[in-house]
């Protein structure tokens, strides 16, 4: 069998791609069947299928030769996705055999998420294997990697820190908007949150506990923006409320706050230069007709606004930079500065975590396709062990029971110790490149019927070989920390 995964993500889709693409529950049932078929005569042995906001991954076991299996299960995640093939085609990518592991493990420890070091996605992924399970998609091989891409995840969340990156994307942002060295900035001041995704959520925590005096949460949704001030007002020193997202009520809020975080995964602009300038222009109103606070105990908005865009694609125009009154920090400027040497160390510390589990995948891989090798060899070599002694008692029955006691222990010694180094020897050589070759050796030389493994345990994958105008054979895999400085986004993996 050879292991692939095919999809799109975040880190190469656009985000209006990835909304079309996007499976619903009741959708994901019917791709994995397509792809084993009826009675398994489809394109995969086995199939999972991992689809969140944020990526569509189509998992499949095929036979040898993988390069068909592989444009038919593209040629179904374009039916079922809704987006035909050629649509999808440029974002594209295929990773089979060691890549697909590690990809998966990647995906599980939070690298190749939008908020690097986010845990979410392991619920997904233990949600994608127990939809697998349910469908009876997922064999052997499917079940161990899943399985273990979940114990990945979670050793990479207790064995690190990576879950401070995403922190830290934050923190640096709002160190980049303080007006001075030393100050208590952003503390009594009001803060405007677009957004109610995993990021703008830890900007909004990290804001509240930083002391600011009101936090108003802007999103499409209301309720989802209600609930996250609900949580964040529960504390003392911050008022927190939740208002939508239009062009009221963003020029209202825009002309009150001091500090504005935006990060709402929208395909456009949700503040406009014209919207920014409008809104300095009203706090320039305010501030000449002093004392008249809109609200209740609040004071007049600081001389700066100070606003923060944690989205990719952008959220604010790039323009505000130029208007005067207003200090801009955003994803691109935050790449260099975001780039401390703790949340370096953690992603590399989580990169050789990776890079250790999928050795071990592989090489329990290959054990077990060589366990039915030697235990056709063992069991082979007991069947003549069985007949010569069978043998020998027939031509000499004269032999007491302490003989023939003491002639089977020898026999059997004997042959054990012929068979030890050859079983052990080829086990180790099955962990290395062209190690299969050494299993089936034994099998053809001993003629070993029946000992070939089944169950997703066959042979690892040969590479697949794709032609003209297919899928590359791969991605090329990013540095462990590129995950983070160029291609991480800042709103979650999110179902």
């Amino acid at each position: 069998m050879t292991l692939l995964v095919i999809g799109i993500s975040h880190r190469g889709a656009p985000v209006s791609l990835l909304e079309r693409a996007a499976l619903a529950p009741e959708e994901r049932p019917a791709l994995l069947h397509a792809a084993v078929g009826t009675r398994g005569l489809g394109p995969a042995a086995e199939a999972a299928v991992l689809s969140t906001c944020n990526r569509i991954e189509l998992y499949a076991a095929v036979e040898q030769d993988a390069r068909d299996g592989a444009d038919a299960l593209t040629a179904l995640l374009a039916r079922h996705s809704g987006v035909p093939a050629a649509e999808l085609a440029p974002y594209l990518y295929l990773h089979h055999e060691d890549d697909a592991v590690r990809h998966l493990f990647d995906v599980a420890c939070g690298l190749d998420s939008m908020v690097v070091g986010e845990g979410q996605i392991l619920g997904q992924i233990k949600a994608a294997l127990a939809l697998a399970q349910d469908e009876h998609t997922a064999g052997r091989l499917l079940n161990d990697l899943f399985q273990q891409a979940l114990r990945v995840g979670k050793r990479a969340h207790s064995e690190t820190a990576i879950d401070r990156a995403g922190q830290s994307l934050v923190t640096v942002g709002l160190d980049q908007l303080a007006p001075a060295a030393g100050t208590e900035w952003p503390r009594g001041r009001r803060a405007l949150v677009i957004g109610a995704g995993s990021m703008s959520s830890l900007a909004a925590t990290t804001l509240a506990r930083a002391g600011v005096s009101e936090l108003v949460i802007a999103n499409r949704t209301l309720d989802r923006a209600e609930r996250l001030a609900g949580a964040l007002g529960a504390g003392e020193g911050t008022r927190a409320r939740a208002v939508p997202i239009n062009a009221i009520s963003m020029a209202a809020e825009l002309a009150l706050a001091d500090i504005v975080v935006s990060c709402t995964g929208a395909t456009g602009l949700v503040l406009t230069a014209g919207a920014v300038a409008g809104a300095l222009r009203e706090r320039a109103r305010r501030a000449a007709a002093r004392p008249c606070p809109a609200v209740e105990g609040h004071t007049d908005p600081a001389p700066e606004l100070a606003v923060l865009d944690l989205a990719m694609p952008r959220d604010v125009d790039a323009d505000v930079h130029r208007l005067t009154g207003v200090r801009l920090v955003d994803i691109e400027s935050l790449a260099a500065a975001s780039a401390d040497a703790p949340m370096a160390a953690d992603v590399d510390a989580v990169g050789r975590i990776v890079a250790e589990e999928v050795a071990a995948f592989r090489a329990a891989r290959h054990a077990a396709y060589i366990t039915p090798t030697v235990v056709a060899l063992r069991a082979m070599a007991a069947d003549v062990v069985a007949a010569e002694l069978a043998r020998l008692h027939g031509r000499l029955p004269g032999l007491d029971d302490k003989e023939r006691t003491e002639i089977t222990r020898t026999v059997r010694r004997v042959v054990d110790k012929l068979l030890h180094s050859p079983t052990v020897r080829v086990k180790e050589l099955a962990g290395e490149p062209g190690g299969a070759y050494y299993a089936a050796a034994l099998r053809q030389l001993f003629d070993l019927a029946g000992a070939d493994a089944g169950d997703g345990t066959a042979t690892p994958g040969t590479p697949v070989t794709l032609g003209a105008g297919r899928l590359p054979e791969t991605v090329p895999a990013p540095t462990p920390y590129a995950h983070h400085t160029h291609h991480a986004h800042p709103e979650q993996e999110r179902s």
